[in-house]
């Protein structure tokens, strides 16, 4: 079973996209979506949960192999952990 949950950023500063239980963090710019892709492992089905805060989202893996997902860009290429992290971190718009 695939699972896939697009995101898409409306703000106008960076948003920060956390994958759980890993934490690994992926940055999105005003207007862009990335698309996180789970795969089961075992055929059954599994759902990927969604977490919103004030400074970030979180896409939780909830059963399953956590490493088994990956995220992609609007062209469909895969983007690894740290993508487009800006300085510093968190609260940073486009231009920083």
């Amino acid at each position: 079973m695939v699972n896939r949950l697009p995101v898409r950023n409306l703000t106008n500063e960076f948003l920060c996209l956390v994958v759980e239980p890993l934490g690994e963090d992926f940055w999105l710019k005003p207007q862009e979506t990335l698309v996180v892709t789970y795969t089961a492992d075992d055929g059954h089905d599994s759902e990927l949960s969604m977490v919103v805060a004030t400074d970030h989202v979180q896409a939780w893996i909830n059963e399953g192999d956590p490493c088994n997902f990956k995220v992609t860009d609007g062209s469909g290429a895969e983007v690894t952990c740290g993508h487009q992290r800006p300085p510093g971190g968190f609260a940073h718009s486009p231009e920083d």
